[in-house]
Formats: structure tokens, C-alpha cells, sequence
């Protein structure tokens, strides 16, 4: 979507300007989070979900209900390796890992690494590289290993292109331009139908159920093409569910965290800084809501909701509530100075990440930690069967 009147961008592959959250609620014609579904999450309910980080929803509640009843259910979070992991890129991740532990959800991670070489300037070299360290970075998440299975699009394409063949057909073009605008290329605008295949997975392995996908509100075009074809009844599957997230703030206030480490006013956060470094980006550069001098901020008090320093806290880094309403009250009253609240959320992120590459540089090779995340040979053919495909054996 592009509001030319708040001028903000809001596409899978581009995010820029002031997003206003509402029009895009309007635009997509998503649901509003309600109170009433927040508390059927499992306790303790993660931030991300009820401090509305997750804001919009699609059929959440058919997948709350199997949840909470013990039913098969499944979670569809992934990952296109377009460069290295940022902390917008991670929790995610962490959040399906949380819902995996409170509800022994099956969760599936399909990496599109052939995505990523349609719509950027990268080689396939290049993407496979970065989709190796990616991968390494996710498997320092800690999925339970009996209930997750990994997918890469070009090294799992016995499975995904059968069934993406049988979705394309689904797929005409003025749909994928009423989603995603002009292609760029046939590459690009066949996409949709690998996308459908990563969402239905969990159920042509498996079995019919509810499915949730927890992703940015730009992602949503991809779960609104996959959920018309399941529509169409053909395959015996349920539309999935959606859960739709704001977007975890760039250090400079606005838009969404880039991959990029280009921009001299806004660099990112990723998963590889070590404590110095999240301290020295976040000091530096994270937008603060408080006023220009130490006097004036003790006199005015500053304001945590356009604090990125807070922000950071309120979507993930603080875990504690009377915490965080504390930190914004003294925030607002002026006791609690920018700097000091930058080396809250700095410490916060610093901790989190330190966690996470110690259990990175634990990992084994990555051919032996994949192998117990890999669709087996039996679950690869169930899915083909699904949808019509079965494999040919060579003829000797």
C-alpha cells in the first residue's frame, strides 16, 4: 500500500514514511486485536501480544481455540536472507518459540532464498551465503527440534515446487497485482505460489488445522493470496490465521529496521554486535522523546512514546509491566532522564544478544544441527501426494 496523502510506503518489499497503523488496518481489511482474544493467549501472554505489538489479526481465534483445547495447530514464521539478521529479523522468531513451549505447537520455518535473488540485486552466491548464517542464527532460537521443521526453498525443492506448481494455477495476474503492484520480473510474480506452499505446509504434512502466521503487517499480502486459494476447497485445508505486527522501530524513529548498516543516521542493530557496540548505536543514535537539556527535561519530562529507547522496551525488551510503567512515568515526570533510559534499553538489548551468540557459537556444523529440523522423506511425499504429485522413480 502507498498513502500519497501521509505519504508512506507499506509493501513486502518496500517500507518507508510515517506509517499510520490505522489506514493500513483499513486497507487491508485485517481485524483489530481485541481484549477478549488477547486473554486467550497461554499465560504469562508475551508482550509482543499484549502491549498490541500485534495489533491485527485474521481468524486468530480458530487457532486460539485449537490451542487452548490441545488440538493440532501450527505456527509459519520465516525468513527471506537478504543480508544479516537484525533484531527486527529475530523476534519473530522468538515469539513462535515462546507459543511452541506454552501450547507444543508444530512450527515451521521456511527460508526464501529463492525470493530473495527475484526481487534484489544479489547472486545466487551471495543469498546462499547469507541464507547459511542466517540459518545459524536461527537455530541459536532453540526450537524443539521434534516439532520444527526448517525448509529452504532451492535445497527443499523436491517438496515446494510441486506444490507451488499446483497453487500457481490459482494465482491469476490481476490478483497478484491487486496484492503486490507490477512484477519485477516472471520470477517475482510466480512467488505467490511458493509463498501459499510455505503457509499450507504445516497441513498437506500433516493434516487439516489451524494454522497461525505471526509477521510485519507488510508481509500481508502473502497470507491474503494463500488464503483465497485455500478457499477454493481443493486441497482438504483451512485458511490460515494471521497475526499482524507494527513494525520494531529503526534507531531513528521512524519506518522499519533495515538490513542495511549503510545509513550514517540510522544504523541497525544486528545479531553479531557485541555490548560496546549496541551501547555506542543506541547512545548515539536512538531518537529521544525527552527535551534538549538536562534543566528542561527535569522542568518538562519527555515522552515515551516516541522514545525508540522505550519502544525498544515496550515491544520486547522488558518483560515486567509495573516495570515499564514505572520507567514511563518517571520518564514523563522528568526524574528519568534520555540517558539514562537509553542505557536501560541499550543494557536490555545488549543481555538478550549476548544470550544469543553464546548458544550460536555452542551450535555444531550446520549440515548436523539441520538434520534434525528437515522434513523426512515420508512427510515430503504426504505433502506431494496432497496436491496430486507423486514421485517418479527412475526406471533402471
Amino acid at each position: 500500500m502507498t498513502d500519497n496523502d501521509s505519504e508512506f510506503t507499506v509493501t513486502p518489499y518496500t517500507v518507508s514514511g510515517e506509517i499510520d497503523y490505522e489506514k493500513l488496518l483499513e486497507q487491508f481489511g485485517a481485524g483489530r486485536l481485541t481484549d477478549e482474544q488477547i486473554a486467550r493467549f497461554p499465560e504469562p501472554v508475551h508482550p509482543l501480544v499484549r502491549r498490541r505489538v500485534f495489533y491485527a489479526e485474521r481468524d486468530v481465534d480458530r487457532f486460539l481455540s485449537a490451542a487452548t483445547a490441545g488440538e493440532r495447530h501450527s505456527i509459519v514464521t520465516g525468513r527471506g536472507p537478504s543480508g544479516a539478521m537484525h533484531l527486527g529479523h529475530i523476534v519473530p522468531l522468538y515469539f513462535a518459540k515462546r507459543l511452541q513451549q506454552q501450547t507444543n505447537a508444530l512450527v515451521y520455518i521456511p527460508f526464501s532464498d529463492d525470493e530473495k535473488y527475484f526481487v534484489t540485486d544479489r547472486s545466487l552466491e551471495e543469498i546462499g551465503e547469507q541464507t547459511r548464517e542466517n540459518l545459524r542464527d536461527l537455530l541459536a532460537v532453540g526450537f524443539d527440534p521434534d516439532r520444527t521443521r526448517i525448509i529452504v526453498d532451492t535445497a527443499d525443492a523436491d517438496v515446494i515446487y510441486p506444490l507451488a506448481v499446483a497453487f500457481g494455477a490459482e494465482v491469476t495476474e490481476s490478483t497478484f497485482k491487486a496484492a503486490y503492484g507490477e512484477s519485477q520480473n516472471i520470477g517475482h510474480s510466480f512467488y505467490p505460489a511458493v509463498q501459499a506452499a510455505h503457509l499450507l505446509l504445516p497441513q498437506l504434512v500433516t493434516g487439516r488445522h489451524p494454522t497461525l502466521v505471526p509477521i510485519g503487517v507488510d508481509q500481508d499480502p502473502h497470507v491474503r493470496v494463500c488464503r483465497d486459494i485455500a478457499a477454493k476447497q481443493r486441497y482438504d485445508v483451512d485458511k490460515p490465521s494471521a497475526l499482524l505486527s507494527k513494525f520494531l522501530p529503526s534507531l531513528e524513529g521512524s519506518g522499519k529496521m533495515s538490513s542495511s548498516s549503510d545509513s550514517e543516521t540510522a544504523p541497525t542493530i544486528h545479531l553479531s554486535d557485541d555490548r560496546e557496540t549496541v551501547f555506542e548505536k543506541i547512545h548515539t543514535h536512538a531518537y529521544s522523546g525527552g527535551q534538549s537539556t538536562v534543566d528542561e527535561h527535569r522542568a518538562r519530562g519527555g515522552d515515551p512514546e516516541a522514545d525508540v529507547s522505550y519502544q525498544l522496551l515496550h515491544s520486547f525488551f522488558e518483560e515486567d509491566d509495573d516495570r515499564l510503567d514505572r520507567i514511563a512515568r518517571e520518564y514523563r515526570n522528568g526524574s528519568l532522564l534520555s540517558g539514562e533510559l537509553k542505557g536501560m534499553a541499550a543494557t536490555a538489548v545488549a543481555s538478550f544478544l549476548d544470550a544469543h551468540q553464546r548458544r550460536r557459537r555452542r551450535l555444531n556444523s550446520l549440515e548436523t544441527e539441520l538434520r534434525r529440523y528437515q522434513l523426512t522423506e515420508r512427510e515430503r511425499e504426504h505433502a506431494r501426494r496432497r496436491v496430486g504429485h507423486s514421485t517418479f522413480k527412475a526406471m533402471i
